[in-house]
């Protein structure tokens, strides 16, 4: 009797211990909307956005099922969606005080293959903005970077052509680069005169950079989507290989972004072959379950092979949500990060909802870095971060 008690016990406490998934953090945005007579199934006030998570949550009141699946669907079992989100909890700061943050504002900025940004953050591509807003999708994009003198990275298969993106683009001037900078994402097809004549046109459109996602080798497993016969953005890519990226080279004189790098070893490979970008991404963990997150793609290198954040531009994209977020994929030696979803979901609001994003990243990246005592956003010690609990995530290299 004794026996079976202490083994119901040990279950319920084991129970107990697992965490719910929560899909956006309770931060009393449901209560406060229904203490103001707000109506669910309808959009939120913008007003009311008070961080990234929150439109999420209005987007999922606008959208159908099957537009807000699409969006939020992830591979498989989704744990590397969660993992995504969850995984920035393994690294704490160190704050450090008295430190002053006079002209912390001043250094904000990042160059990215030699062009300026008011930032260290930037939109990452992403498909059928039309779903948030029918009439404008991508262009809204566009318009929010260029006010905000951020990067736009635009989908292949983005709602709008490259050709209407590039018409957008050119009613822009950045103050900090003059005509509005963009670079293109590509997939690889099948049939290379596909991937080639999309090379071609993004050039026309004065592209300053070529994103290859080099994760996505053909369809992946999407349970969500698939309930509404909801196809992968891509399933027609051609055999990814090295060799292919010497061949891409010779079609283009534009750099090179490789998107979709999750090992140390990749990255080595990638400096050795010269490639002036390396983009870490799990995908939005949308390609294969149990894939790694950006955290600890970048602490892998950081760990093992050091030298690669000096020898090589590092981007990185995925489950970012946060100043803080950013901030720790900073301190590890990446140059600049993206996000995808939260920008999709802004998307509802029209252009200001992006404007919105920019608007709270950047108030964010500055708070949080102050409340740490950071001086230098171009230049952050990565002692301000205890990384002890990702040990136990990431490949470390016998020494």
């Amino acid at each position: 009797m004794v026996r079976s008690a202490l083994v119901a016990s040990q279950l319920i406490a084991a129970a107990a211990a697992v965490r719910p998934f929560v899909n956006e953090p309770d931060t009393g945005l449901q209560d406060f909307l229904f203490s103001t007579n707000y109506t669910e199934g309808t959009l939120p006030p913008l007003r009311d956005m008070r961080g990234l998570p929150d439109f999420d949550y209005a987007a999922r009141q606008v959208l159908d099922g099957q537009m807000y699946s699409f969006y939020r669907t992830a591979a498989a079992g989704e744990w590397s969606y969660r993992n995504n989100l969850e995984i920035w909890e393994k690294v704490k700061f160190r704050p450090h005080q008295l430190a002053g943050h006079e002209g912390l504002n001043e250094t904000m900025g990042v160059s990215i293959l030699g062009y300026n940004f008011s930032a260290p953050f930037f939109i990452s591509p992403a498909t059928r903005a039309a779903y948030g807003d029918p009439e404008r999708a991508e262009i809204n994009f566009v318009d929010a970077a260029a006010e905000a003198d951020i990067l736009y990275v635009s989908a292949l298969y983005a709602s709008k052509s490259i050709e209407e993106i590039g018409e957008a683009k050119r009613a822009h001037n950045n103050t900090l680069n003059g005509p509005q900078v963009t670079f293109q994402q590509i997939y690889s097809n099948a049939n290379l005169s596909v991937t080639w004549d999309a090379i071609a046109r993004a050039e026309a459109q004065n592209a300053k950079a070529i994103v290859w996602t080099i994760d996505a080798p053909g369809s992946s497993t999407r349970h969500r989507a698939a309930r509404y016969d909801t196809t992968n953005a891509n399933s027609v890519t051609s055999y990814l290989t090295w060799d292919l990226y010497e061949e891409m080279k010779n079609h283009t004189t534009l750099p090179i972004i490789l998107k979709g790098i999750t090992t140390v070893e990749d990255a080595l490979t990638a400096v050795e072959r010269g490639v002036p970008a390396i983009w870490l991404s799990n995908h939005g963990a949308r390609q294969v379950d149990h894939s790694p997150s950006p955290l600890e793609i970048a602490y892998e290198i950081y760990r093992n092979a050091p030298q690669v954040f000096s020898q090589v531009e590092v981007l990185a994209d995925s489950g970012v949500r946060y100043g803080s977020d950013v901030l720790k994929l900073l301190a590890l030696g990446v140059k600049a990060v993206g996000l995808g979803r939260p920008f999709m979901y802004s998307n509802v609001y029209g252009l200001e909802g992006p404007q919105k994003v920019i608007e709270i990243l950047k108030s964010e990246i500055l708070q949080d870095a102050a409340q740490i005592g950071i001086t230098d956003l171009s230049n952050i010690d990565p002692k301000r971060l205890n990384m002890r609990a990702l040990e136990s995530t990431v490949y470390l290299a016998e020494e």
